[in-house]
């Protein structure tokens, strides 16, 4: 059996909703952040960035949350073409998250609700990036199904977390109909609200 080490994070809930939607069968296993679990030696030799989630998988260690889902999907068969244009596009997509979304948002919401004093110019830089980052996502949203196109993948799973975290951005919506369609709808996904109460523990 695979085991997972993941917290309550966006990048840790995606590999549970992951699972999850690929019916993999998987011990999940939740570190404490806050304690440093993620930096416990035998933890460091298999994530050598510190960093959750880990996935165990026959004695193979893979770290990244990119990189575990592809290798979940694969594993599966589903939610991830084996090749061609569908598969790059899914990919495209999915690797836009790992290399814009998640370090923007995420220093985003360090300013916001960690740093000890206001930083104004780190908030101008940050939320516009993200609320450019938003419209991309807004633009393509408004003419396809999910960001592949018409079907649910990797990518969507990748995203979904972090761009469902609007509120703590304090990001109006208003202007973002597309993609709060796609969050309810994605948020509706027996699969989703499975992943997101394993993440948390529940």
């Amino acid at each position: 059996m695979m085991t997972l080490y993941t917290a309550n994070t966006p990048n840790g809930q995606k590999a549970t909703i992951a699972l999850q939607e690929l019916e993999l069968a998987c011990e999940v296993r939740l570190l404490n952040l806050g304690a440093g679990q993620q930096h416990a030696p035998e933890f460091v030799a298999m994530s050598p960035n510190h960093k959750i989630p880990l996935l165990v998988d026959d004695g193979q260690a893979i770290f990244e949350s990119g990189a575990i889902l592809i290798h979940l999907a694969d594993k599966a068969g589903r939610l991830l073409p084996k090749d061609g244009a569908a598969r790059s596009t899914v990919l495209q997509w999915l690797f836009l998250q790992v290399a814009s979304v998640g370090p923007m948002l995420g220093q985003l919401w360090w300013f916001r609700h960690a740093c000890t004093e206001r930083n104004e110019q780190a908030l101008d830089r940050y939320g516009n990036e993200v609320r450019r980052l938003y419209g991309v996502y807004e633009q393509r949203l408004a003419s396809s199904a999910y960001l592949a196109g018409d079907d649910y993948s990797i990518a969507d799973i990748a995203t979904w977390p972090w761009l469902a975290s609007h509120t703590e951005l304090g990001l109006d919506m208003t202007a973002y109909p597309a993609i709060s369609a796609w969050l309810a709808r994605i948020a509706q996904r027996p699969a989703t609200v499975r992943g997101m109460a394993i993440a948390k523990g529940d």
